[in-house]
């Protein structure tokens, strides 16, 4: 007869282990609080200002697509995974997706923590090979028209979708455009506007 056994739920797990690399002088007790700091600064809502300013200023628009990481920086997103971003604009023609088929690389500082299904094997496996079907089962049909490309992220290179900005938008606030911007549509499965 098998015995079962108990775990402790994680949050006392990861409790043990923060003290014991604190108590073997592995890491700092403060560099669990310099980390939960930048984590918490990273959220898609970062990003979403991003595309908003890309989406009424040219000129930054431009900075944003010939080098992601330093536009990024000017708003202070940067920093871990952060360091090497590639923005993809989205086009009438062309709708970009990304996946990372190794784990779950992601810009934090402007997409935040990766959500479950990006991390999930189905989605890393399935997105490349039929991105379209991925797509529309996630709610997102791409016209036969449009092309689709899947972006792999990797440690060297994190990906940014700048979503096509809604109709109907010219005389709204960056505020206003920025709560359009999910993270979803700047990981390219849904566009900016949609819920």
């Amino acid at each position: 007869m098998s015995e079962k056994i108990s775990t402790a739920p994680i949050e006392h797990r990861a409790e043990a282990v923060k003290a014991a690399l604190v108590d073997t002088g592995l890491v700092s007790a403060q560099m669990f609080d310099d980390v939960a700091e930048i984590a918490e600064s990273w959220k898609p809502e970062n990003g979403a200002h991003v595309v908003a300013r890309a989406w009424t200023d040219p000129d930054f628009m431009d900075r944003l697509l010939s080098d992601a990481t330093a536009a990024c920086a000017e708003f202070g997103y940067a920093g871990p995974q952060g360091e090497y971003i590639v923005a993809l604009e989205n086009t009438p023609t062309c709708h970009n997706v990304i996946v990372c088929t190794q784990c779950s690389c992601t810009a934090w500082p402007v997409l935040g923590l990766p959500p479950d299904w990006y991390k999930s094997p189905e989605y890393r496996a399935r997105v490349v090979r039929e991105p379209r079907r991925v797509l529309a089962e996630m709610g997102l049909n791409v016209g036969k028209d449009v092309s689709v490309r899947v972006w792999e992220t990797s440690a060297e290179t994190r990906y940014l979708v700048i979503p096509m900005r809604p109709n109907e938008t010219e005389d709204w606030t960056l505020d206003q455009l920025a709560a359009l911007v999910s993270r979803e549509s700047m990981i390219g499965v849904a566009v900016a506007g949609r819920p």
